[in-house]
């Protein structure tokens, strides 16, 4: 996807990384939010277990690339709290998947707004993405506020889309094209 060097992206209050190991405890601690992981697609998380996994799975998405998943740390700390970035990236079709949570320490404090502009310009300029997509279930209010604040239109719904947790879930479809794109927000 974009060579084997992970990129580190640095914006003006924070620094994403790639997630290591041991970033595990930071990872399950946000990551077994049953409020974080309400929107997740996922059970919150009960073993520290599941976080390696996981990190795992952001290792091998690079690895094959298909994806990219930053860390999210505040500078002049290294704990991660939160993540962001892509999944289900196709190079012949030039879009991705975009994919985040935070660490409900931290909601609404803005930080979010601005790892999400600082992984969508890279998508664009170092990627070369035509498009990019999220997924936002009806009732999440604050995942379509953020898209929209930069820049993501709401293309329709698209029905019984997703199975969590053995329930068929509807979601929003977003996006956000090249040509739409703008760099100042």
């Amino acid at each position: 996807m974009t060579g084997k060097v992970f990129p580190r992206l640095e914006t003006e209050r924070l620094v994403l990384r790639e997630v290591k190991e041991e970033d595990a405890g930071s990872v399950f601690h946000y990551l077994s939010d049953p409020e974080v992981m309400k929107y997740y697609g996922m059970v919150p998380m009960v073993e520290v277990r599941e976080a390696i996994e996981e990190i795992d799975w952001y290792r091998r998405i690079f690895d094959e690339g298909t994806g990219i998943r930053w860390g999210i740390t505040l500078k002049g700390t290294d704990e991660v709290i939160g993540s962001c970035g892509f999944l289900e990236y196709s190079s012949r079709h030039a879009r991705t998947e975009v994919g985040l949570e935070l660490s409900k320490d931290y909601w609404r404090s803005g930080l979010m707004t601005e790892a999400l502009a600082a992984v969508i310009q890279y998508g664009f300029t170092y990627l070369d993405l035509m498009r990019m997509q999220a997924l936002i279930e009806p009732e999440n209010i604050a995942s379509q506020k953020l898209f929209e604040k930069l820049g993501f239109l709401q293309e329709g719904l698209l029905r019984k889309y997703e199975r969590t947790n053995g329930l068929f879930d509807d979601v929003y479809m977003y996006a956000l094209l090249k040509d739409e794109y703008v760099v100042e927000r």
